[in-house]
């Protein structure tokens, strides 16, 4: 009776102990998930990555029919006072990336875009391909032109397009290092092919990537541009498209990267 009695007690102390193993490792999972919640939530609050690779942003996801238009600036600017008389006349506000060279040579047109209400951006200071230079040099070749273009108007940019479209995790780590958000596009006008107007138009107000939350890409200092502009903008217009400068268009927290590049919202 006596050994029967003992391993009763031996049973209830280790039903006992593996309750509390149990408790203690159940305890450890939540803690765990816990923690992995809250750190994939942060990560969510503004990731640029895509898998291991780091994107810039080629359009942006939005249930508003609203698409951006866009010109690098890095050759001439004798079309600069035209593309801005289209625009004011058709009431869009577009965004302009500068290269240091067009900025150090026309600073007067820098004031004009300015004044009239477009976004700055930059587009580095010797339109190199940024993937082939040290993390040093990337961050150079932005801030030099945020500089001046501070020192000519006053305003802090924020919008970086690579040129080439030319990019790599370090270009993109290098670019938020100087508190900018890289910017490629979704539809490009070939505008610099000069193929003509009637080209520019076509590829543009017929791209397969034509929807909501478009970038656009154009030059100021290609042959036909300013020629095209009118008629591809009161195009879109028609399609009910809506213009708005790419700063106004993208997520600035809580947003999210897909593989095709596309910005979204984290809901």
């Amino acid at each position: 009776m006596k050994a029967i009695t003992e391993k009763l007690k031996n049973i209830k102390i280790s039903k006992t102990k593996a309750a509390l193993i149990m408790g203690i490792g159940a305890a450890f999972v939540v803690c765990v998930f816990c923690l992995w919640g809250r750190n994939e939530e942060a990560a969510l609050e503004a990731s640029n990555m895509c898998g291991d690779r780091k994107l810039p942003i080629y359009c942006v996801e939005t249930e508003e029919k609203v698409i951006a238009l866009s010109f690098d600036a890095a050759w001439g600017n004798e079309d600069t006072k035209e593309i801005l008389d289209i625009l004011e006349r058709q009431d869009v506000k577009v965004t302009f990336f500068m290269t240091g060279g067009w900025v150090e040579a026309y600073p007067e047109d820098v004031k004009l875009i300015y004044e009239a209400g477009h976004d700055l951006g930059n587009h580095s200071e010797n339109h190199l391909n940024m993937s082939q230079l040290s993390m040093a040099e990337i961050e150079e070749e932005i801030m030099l032109v945020h500089n001046r273009v501070k020192d000519i108007t006053g305003y802090e940019m924020c919008l970086f397009r690579p040129p080439y479209g030319d990019y790599d995790n370090d270009v993109i780590t290098g670019v938020e290092n100087c508190g900018y958000y890289a910017i490629q596009w979704s539809i490009d006008s070939l505008d610099w092919k000069d193929y003509g107007a009637d080209s520019i138009i076509q590829k543009v107000t017929c791209h397969k990537n034509l929807n909501n939350g478009a970038i656009i890409l154009c030059h100021n200092g290609a042959k036909y541009t300013a020629d095209a502009l009118e008629e591809m903008i009161v195009n879109l217009k028609e399609q009910g498209y809506t213009f708005v400068k790419i700063s106004d268009l993208i997520y600035r927290e809580n947003y999210r990267m897909n593989v095709n590049g596309q910005q979204c919202p984290c809901d």
